[in-house]
């Protein structure tokens, strides 16, 4: 047998708890056929066999998240202006800023998920005067979390909110002491206000959703991620709204394997959606790129509980056993595995009562299912899922809800918010993922940050012991494998595996802990094809692919904010042209990083705050 590639000279940790490290894999039709030593990789060499020196990179398998909104977030990815990361409220006004004299009539400014006011120097949000200043004419749309959007004088008149308009079911529009709105939208106590906002803008034509999608791709191989379980969402309609990620597969330019979860949209008709999926729509079809999964994260919109800690805990109706029954029968009976959105253990305890009861007269019996989030399962609860054949889908939302949360049910509650360890020890299986794109950031980097560190991105400490590297790693690659019944399939780096690998920027398993949340990909590869290259490897990337419309945000901030140089970014006070004073920019230890496509980005807003 002749490898298609190999890679020698690399530091793989392979999650093989048989084989956990090598120095060089060989890979043939997509698949590992050696994973060892240099001498073994090459033995397997040919004359059409393409060799990568990895240089003494650490080498990861490749991040699969286990909860992300992968198809609705490339679709309106190059809409969407990125402050993940951002360092200072200075910095992302004057994003906001460019971005919106850039901006042309009709199209909004959005600015949707991935940051907090913790995150800023300043330690604020941006008021509604200073988003008017920053646009005085073109709309834009800021989400913060899950509670609540800014909007400007220009987004509220093409919205429509009036002195006159009603407040929605479950959400206020704040207004003056005239009665009229501010631009301030509340989700109390969901965000269907939010959402249904956010919808108002105007969409991309199908041309530009497609390149849009394969931006998206593009930036989440250049933070290693090669696999994705999309969790559907709201305003993502089956089966309009998966044409484009059904293209690309056709075409063979998915650069991310996905699995996607259908997820209902008609309140009180839940059950004649699922009834029309599970006839029309066959148990996991597709390929290894694109396949079905399954029914959920939404199953009955009475069964949501959402999680927005500024606001108390909400009690589900209670129509919603009754609700959520018949659709749980159903979906047992046509062995659809399903998945749950549930934050509270009180809720997670009126759900397992439906389930135990289906459970009693249609067997479970190894039908694959899980909860997504659980922040505050109880271990009893945690047995009960166990009992049932479950598994939990585990987010990084306390990294950006964290403080809300302390201040809400205090220091304690937060030290296992969610008990991952507890999940862990009964042997429950364990996922990790991130919940982006509308709240938290896309980054599985952060994810693992908070995983390790137990630290918000603001910085504050939830707990003081952290998982390890090692278990984190796992979580985030084989562990995530098994909520698409992929498990043996990919998530190592084992002979006979799907050969989807990442060398990193930066060793995970020894730079600092502040230093995680900074590691990219410098070499991805998915099914043995290299999907993203930078640095010393560029190379032998594929070309990046223009990006459509040249307006959007993308063109000017590609992704999520990194240094702007691979040297230390050291602690800089600035009082220069970005205005923020004591402003402190994290220590990032980035030693053999990549030049970043940011250089020079800054410096075009005015702002000289780096010193290397």
């Amino acid at each position: 047998m002749n490898a298609d590639l190999i890679l020698f000279n690399g530091q793989f940790h392979t999650v093989d708890r048989e084989n956990p490290l090598a120095s060089a894999v060989a890979i043939s039709e997509g698949r590992f056929v050696a994973v060892g030593t240099d001498a073994e990789a090459m033995a397997l060499r040919g004359s059409g066999t393409q060799v990568i020196d990895l240089k003494g990179r650490c080498v990861i398998p490749g991040l699969n998240d286990s909860h992300l909104h992968l198809i609705r977030g490339g679709l309106n990815y190059n809409l969407e202006l990125r402050w993940e990361g951002v360092p200072s409220l200075a910095d992302a006004l004057r994003m906001l800023k460019d971005q919106a004299d850039r901006t042309p009539t009709p199209q909004w400014v959005r600015v949707v998920g991935g940051w907090n006011e913790f995150q800023f120097a300043e330690k604020r949000m941006p008021t509604l005067e200073e988003l008017n200043q920053a646009a005085p004419d073109t709309p834009v749309f800021v989400l913060h979390l899950y509670d609540r959007a800014l909007l400007n004088r220009a987004a509220l008149r093409v919205a429509g909110y009036t002195r006159n308009t009603p407040n929605p079911p479950g959400g206020e529009i704040v207004r003056d002491s005239n009665g009229e709105p501010t631009g301030m939208l509340v989700a109390r106590p969901n965000a269907m206000i939010l959402y249904s906002t956010l919808a108002k803008g105007p969409k991309l034509p199908l041309e530009y959703q497609v390149n849009s999608t394969r931006q998206f791709m593009r930036e989440l191989n250049r933070l290693g991620l090669t696999s994705a379980i999309d969790a559907g969402g709201g305003f993502q309609n089956y089966p309009d709204d998966y044409q484009v990620i059904e293209q690309l597969a056709k075409d063979q330019q998915l650069t991310i394997r996905i699995a996607y979860n259908l997820f209902t949209q008609k309140p009180k008709e839940e059950l004649t959606d699922f009834k029309n999926w599970t006839s029309s729509v066959t148990l996991h079809q597709g390929d290894d790129y694109l396949r079905h999964n399954g029914a959920g994260e939404m199953l009955v919109f009475s069964a949501a509980d959402f999680e927005d800690f500024l606001e108390p805990r909400p009690d589900l109706p209670q129509t919603m056993e009754d609700e959520l029954e018949p659709v749980v029968r159903h979906l047992v009976e046509q062995r659809w595995p399903f998945r749950l959105h549930a934050t509270y253990n009180e809720s997670i305890s009126r759900m397992l009562d439906v389930f135990e009861k289906v459970n009693r007269d249609i067997p479970f019996n190894g039908l694959p299912w899980f909860f997504d989030h659980a922040e505050t399962i109880t271990p009893q609860n945690i047995e009960r899922v166990r009992a049932l054949g479950g598994g939990i889908a585990i987010q990084d939302r306390m990294a950006f809800q964290g403080e809300y949360f302390v201040e809400r049910y205090g220091a304690k509650a937060a030290e296992a918010t969610p008990p991952i360890k507890r999940m862990l020890a009964e042997g429950v299986p364990v996922g990790a993922g991130t919940d982006a794109t509308r709240v938290s950031s896309y980054n599985p980097w952060t994810s693992l940050y908070w995983m390790v560190s137990g630290r918000t991105v603001g910085g504050l400490e939830l707990h003081a012991e952290g998982l390890s590297r090692q278990t984190a790693l796992e979580l985030f690659t084989h562990g995530s494998a098994w909520f698409s019944s992929e498990q043996g399939k990919k998530g190592m780096i084992k002979v006979g595996q799907l050969a989807d690998v990442a060398a990193l920027s930066a060793d995970f398993f020894s730079v600092d802990e502040e230093a995680i949340k900074w590691i990219e990909s410098v070499l991805t590869v998915v099914g043995g094809k290299v999907v993203y290259a930078a640095g010393d490897f560029e190379k032998l990337g594929p070309a990046s692919v223009p990006v459509l419309p040249d307006w959007s945000p993308v063109v000017k901030v590609p992704g999520h904010w990194r240094p702007t140089s691979p040297m230390q970014a050291q602690v800089h006070h600035c009082s220069g042209p970005c205005g923020v004073h004591a402003h402190s920019h994290e220590k990032a230890r980035l030693s053999n990083a990549p030049v970043s496509d940011f250089a020079g980005f800054w410096g075009a807003f005015g702002c000289s705050c780096f010193a290397f």
